[in-house]
């Protein structure tokens, strides 16, 4: 019994933390928004995102959504570009549900459509955010997330991940050699689920004999990234403005 109590304590004490944590990503990421939203004089800042981090995959406005909730909750109009993010599709089941019930403006977009609507015109802020990210600033993220960061590099627009300092592994600079990719079953491609009467049905999409691979994730390099929006502030994606940021992760 007192080992459970000891467990839970600890455990409303680090949920307590991340609430925190994601409260202070969410000021720091705002200043970014607001930034660009008085250079356009109040029209709305176009945000595209990729997959779900906000309060249903972290704590209370979550990662990547908490600067676009503080936004909004500050009276800044922001508009979201919402990435589908197959094959499961957490940005049209997840991230769309959250932001409409908070009532941001959103649009749901297949994820090969960002490239293009950057080259538009139609997006100001690329905001996602990570599953492990190293020490030199190379990110692992939602599969297609690459894809995002080279699309925004070419066309002169801001990449940022927010991330608290949990997130960081400080024990590699390599995210390409060191992180593994996890590859989970390829059911998730061949098979589409939605909703239909009310009840979830699985449709093959493919042909029965097709294979496929389910890369679950994938790495974008830190000279990709604009920056990071964490708990401690805004830093650039390189080894030594992380570390300064964040002293006492020092290792070694």
């Amino acid at each position: 019994e007192a080992r459970v109590k000891a467990a839970l304590d600890e455990a409303l004490e680090i949920v307590e933390e991340e609430a925190i944590n994601c409260q202070k990503i969410g000021e720091y990421g705002m200043t970014i928004i607001d930034d660009i939203s008085q250079k356009k004089n109040g029209e709305p800042v176009n945000i595209l995102t990729h997959c779900n981090a906000g309060w249903l995959a972290c704590i209370e406005y979550g990662t990547a959504k908490a600067p676009i909730y503080t936004a909004f909750d500050n009276r800044i109009n922001v508009h979201v570009w919402v990435d589908e993010t197959r094959p499961l599709n957490q940005g049209s089941r997840l991230t769309a549900w959250e932001l409409g019930k908070h009532g941001v403006d959103h649009t749901v977009i297949t994820d090969n459509a960002g490239g293009h609507i950057m080259q538009h015109g139609m997006v100001d802020l690329v905001i996602v955010g990570t599953d492990r990210t190293t020490r030199a600033g190379d990110v692992a993220n939602k599969i297609g997330t690459y894809l995002k960061a080279l699309s925004a590099r070419d066309n002169n627009i801001p990449f940022y991940v927010a991330l608290p300092s949990s997130t960081f592994d400080w024990d590699i600079t390599d995210g390409i050699a060191d992180i593994p990719i996890e590859e989970r079953d390829p059911d998730e491609i061949r098979y589409v689920q939605g909703l239909c009467n009310g009840k979830v049905e699985s449709v093959l999409v493919p042909p029965e004999a097709s294979n496929a691979a389910n890369h679950a994730f994938d790495v974008t390099p830190a000279r990709l990234v604009t920056g990071f929006i964490t708990e401690r502030g805004v830093c650039r994606a390189t080894e030594a403005d992380i570390m300064s940021l964040f002293p006492d992760k020092k290792t070694g």
